[in-house]
């Protein structure tokens, strides 16, 4: 089916070109607003349409649902939204007018009401079944997408199904143009969009696998050993972090301990240096840390003041090695422990985001909101996400505080010191100017 639209690939080392939706908060909004310049690509045809896919969200879906609105003639990309496809049938439904909804909203809000939407549905067969039958499986979802769209006046120009490396059109009832088979998809990087996307700067973009995959929980054995040790220095740091029978200011004195710590075990990533290979180097890293370390981080930063503090290694020779340590750090959170991965969780979104790497950061402010629905620095940050605001103010205020605290610091030592002096100038014996 031959479908003219445009779109535009923003910026250069700070592009803003995708947009993950969950529905885990109220700021679903599409993501439109950019910094740098932009390089429009005209698109016709299914087979570019699902070529673009991938650059249009900055990763490849997986067992997802992908809507995009339409604004104008040809067809301007607006504002988009990914959510999984539903296992239960029987949200199909509900699923379907909320998205609907949630794309009309966000973009009228953003920008104009849509004219339209594209959608997909990408999702693999099993192993041994057919991409086929995996279509038709999935064709009363495209229906009611398709209904719920058209009933907001928002109709749905294409819908196309990706799966076992082919595309179906659920539009199109011509053999001709879109055989029973399918067609295959087009090798990666060949299309017109990854050379306009190779000129804008845009990185290759990376599967959603293997973005989740960097933030997975370790398995057996080292999750038993990892749970065990826990166990036991939450035994310890808990009643410290609560006060109960501690002198005062004890919780200040495991804030200091774990933010040290992390410095010296950032340091220690940094020194240990990087691999091309991501998961060799979740690996490496994860060798880097003992069971003690990353108990005692993953239960320190569970503090909102020590996360706070922490999350100030955002930028500069710092950002790298603190992104690595939040992420292993996630994966260490098993067992018992796998809803304190929330703050490492959102500490590595917010590094990722203010890194320029925002596929990266919306999977981790979603899976971050999928443990804790209403875990407020989450929340706002996602939302920040996905309305395409810049970082630098919240890096701006973050550097303030950093000043803010270090000026207070040197003026409690230089207390401290005035104190001490004054103290030792009254011993007995000791002789006294003026």
């Amino acid at each position: 089916m031959d479908v003219p639209v445009d779109a535009e690939l923003r910026g250069t080392s700070r592009m803003r070109h995708s947009l993950r939706m969950t529905n885990h908060s109220d700021g679903i909004s599409p993501d439109h607003a950019s910094l740098g310049g932009r390089t429009t690509v005209s698109l016709r045809g299914s087979a570019e349409l699902v070529d673009a896919l991938p650059y249009v969200l900055g990763f490849q879906p997986e067992n997802s649902i992908v809507l995009v609105a339409l604004h104008g003639q040809p067809g301007r990309f607006g504002g988009r939204l990914r959510v999984r496809i539903p296992t239960d049938v029987h949200e199909w439904s509900a699923v379907s007018d909320h998205l609907a909804a949630s794309l009309q909203r966000g973009s009228t809000a953003r920008d104009t009401k849509p004219d339209g939407a594209l959608l997909f549905l990408c999702r693999d067969p099993a192993e041994g079944a057919s991409a086929e039958a995996m279509m038709e499986r999935l064709r009363p979802l495209a229906q009611r997408l398709r209904t719920a769209c058209g009933s907001r006046q928002m109709p749905v120009y294409e819908a196309l199904c990706v799966s076992g490396g082919r595309y179906w059109s659920y539009s199109c009832a011509d053999p001709a143009c879109c055989p029973p088979e399918g067609r295959p998809v087009g090798t990666a990087g060949t299309s017109v969009m990854a050379a306009a996307a190779a000129y804008a700067g845009m990185r290759a973009p990376r599967s959603l696998t293997e973005l989740e995959d960097r933030l997975k929980p370790l398995g057996a054995p080292e999750a038993v050993e990892q749970e065990r040790v826990l166990d036991g220095v939450a035994a310890e740091l808990t009643p410290r972090m609560l006060g109960f029978g501690q002198c005062d200011g004890a919780g200040e004195v495991v804030r200091r301990e774990t933010l040290a710590l992390s410095k010296r075990l950032m340091e220690r990533l940094r020194t240990a240096g990087c691999t091309a290979v991501p998961a060799e180097q979740d690996d490496r890293d994860d060798a880097l840390l003992s069971c003690d370390e990353a108990a005692r981080l993953i239960l320190g930063i569970q503090d909102r003041g020590t996360r706070d503090q922490a999350a100030e290694w955002m930028e500069g020779r710092d950002a790298l090695p603190a992104l690595r340590l939040w992420r292993a750090l996630v994966r260490r959170c098993v067992g018992a422990y796998a809803e304190h991965a929330v703050a490492p969780l959102t500490l590595a979104g917010w590094v990722a985001w203010s890194s320029g790497d925002e596929p990266a950061a919306r999977v981790a402010f979603c899976q971050a909101l999928e443990v804790e629905p209403d875990y407020v620095f989450a929340l706002l940050l996602h939302r920040a996400c996905n309305e395409g605001l810049d970082p630098e103010p919240l890096r701006r205020c973050m550097r303030q505080e950093r000043a803010a605290r270090r000026r207070q610091n040197r003026k409690k030592r230089g207390k401290r010191c005035s104190a001490s002096t004054n103290a030792s100038d009254r011993r007995p014996g000791r002789s006294r100017m003026g």
